[in-house]
């Protein structure tokens, strides 16, 4: 990994680029803090396809949970009526 600080990558970009083209991680620093991160495209495109939506995540934790929660013929109406709020109630 290369690390650089913010000021050292704006005069030598185009080199930090080629490094992070040949599969090394460029980490950018201000006052001796990361603060970024230059990584390949090829790299950047597999962490994008192994992040899940919530759809997925709800569904894996569906299966695992599925002897714990059983919603078949679950009811998801509220428990009590919801209040008419065109009627006034001091009328």
């Amino acid at each position: 990994m290369c690390r650089t600080s913010i000021y050292e990558a704006r005069n030598n970009f185009s080199a930090l680029v080629k490094c992070a083209e040949e599969g090394e991680v460029v980490e950018l620093t201000r006052y001796d803090k990361p603060v970024a991160v230059i990584i390949s495209y090829a790299e950047y495109e597999t962490m994008d396809n192994e992040k899940p939506n919530l759809l997925d995540k709800l569904q894996a934790l569906k299966k695992e949970y599925a002897d714990v929660v059983d919603d078949v013929g679950f009811d998801i109406r509220p428990s009590r009526e919801c209040p008419d709020y065109t009627k006034d109630p001091w009328a």
